[in-house]
């Protein structure tokens, strides 16, 4: 089984309108809600696929009931620790050509929730082969927290994929995690403190895998950056690899990275070859692009890609 690990979820709601005008009132066409956040993402690809999954995390108040409503309804097998602070929403207005999003702060989580959390994910690892810890901290949790379950899943011998950024990205690599997967621009950020301030261009393959070995210098394991539609890059113990989309697709790229960490936790649990491992992921990634939101994938496009992937060592 594979658990996925959401300590910020979100309900999110998106409300379509012809235009958005500011200052200005608007009637709305159409109101979606889902259950969100990365590794709710990450859980929802998974089940899709039709892979044991089990999604935890922290959820409170009424909104907190309702994502677990949705996500029971979606079918994802769940176990999330009540907290009294109310889960966040985000908020995205989309007109014909653009959206607009408005992001909740986090709930402020206690210590007693947290120390109930941890015990709970240990009771968890019992069953897990890989767990995905994926998204931001909300208030309360420690910067190191996401280390800290790394550390136990670790003594537990149960593999994991970090998905995070900023502090928590750099106290988790700490942790030596199997599997790092930061965005491009995620990474960058992780190294900003010992760059010039000063912009600059966007990093080169070349660049990006300088970068990436520092990543395994912080403790990771093995390191795949998501490039967006460039693919993937990845630096293993086994070796270093690009992935390639034959194609490049228009739609919602929002759930592609998300995507990419379901198929890479997949591909740690049954001990893919690496090559075989980013094609996969890059063709989910591309597929989940095509889906019409962030936690779905279009499986003829999944099908029709994987085997045009292109993966080439770097």
């Amino acid at each position: 089984m594979i658990l996925t690990v959401t300590l910020n979820p979100a309900l999110d709601l998106t409300y379509r309108v012809d235009a958005l005008v500011p200052h200005g009132t608007h009637r709305v066409a159409a109101v979606a809600e889902r259950p969100g956040g990365k590794g709710l993402n990450v859980a929802a690809v998974l089940h899709a696929l039709g892979e044991p999954v089990l999604a935890t995390g922290l959820l409170g108040g009424a909104t907190g009931h309702r994502v677990a409503a949705l996500l029971a309804a979606e079918g994802v097998p769940a176990a999330f620790v009540a907290i009294a602070d109310e889960t966040r929403r985000t908020v995205a207005v989309a007109d014909r050509d653009d959206a607009t999003g408005f992001w909740e702060p986090g709930p402020r989580v206690t210590a007693g929730e947290w120390a109930e959390f941890v015990a709970r994910f240990r009771e968890l690892l019992g069953q897990a082969s890989v767990v995905a810890l994926s998204g931001s901290l909300p208030p309360g949790v420690p910067v190191d927290g996401y280390a800290h379950l790394i550390r136990l899943a670790a003594a537990a011998g149960v593999r994991t994929v970090l998905d995070t950024s900023g502090a928590a990205l750099r106290h988790g690599l700490a942790a030596g995690p199997d599997l790092a997967k930061p965005n491009a621009a995620e990474l960058g950020a992780l190294l900003a403190p010992a760059r010039a301030p000063a912009p600059v261009p966007a990093a080169s393959a070349g660049q990006e895998m300088a970068d990436a070995t520092v990543v395994l210098d912080h403790g990771a394991r093995a390191v795949v950056v998501s490039r967006g539609p460039r693919g993937v890059l990845a630096l293993t113990g086994e070796g270093a690899w690009h992935g390639v989309p034959p194609e490049r697709l228009a739609g919602n790229p929002t759930g592609a990275g998300d995507a990419c960490v379901a198929a890479l936790s997949r591909g740690l649990r049954d001990r893919t070859p690496w090559p075989a491992l980013l094609a996969d992921a890059v063709a989910l990634s591309a597929a989940a692009v095509a889906a019409p939101g962030a936690g779905a994938v279009d499986r003829d496009t999944y099908h029709r890609l994987l085997p045009a992937v292109r993966v080439s060592a770097a």
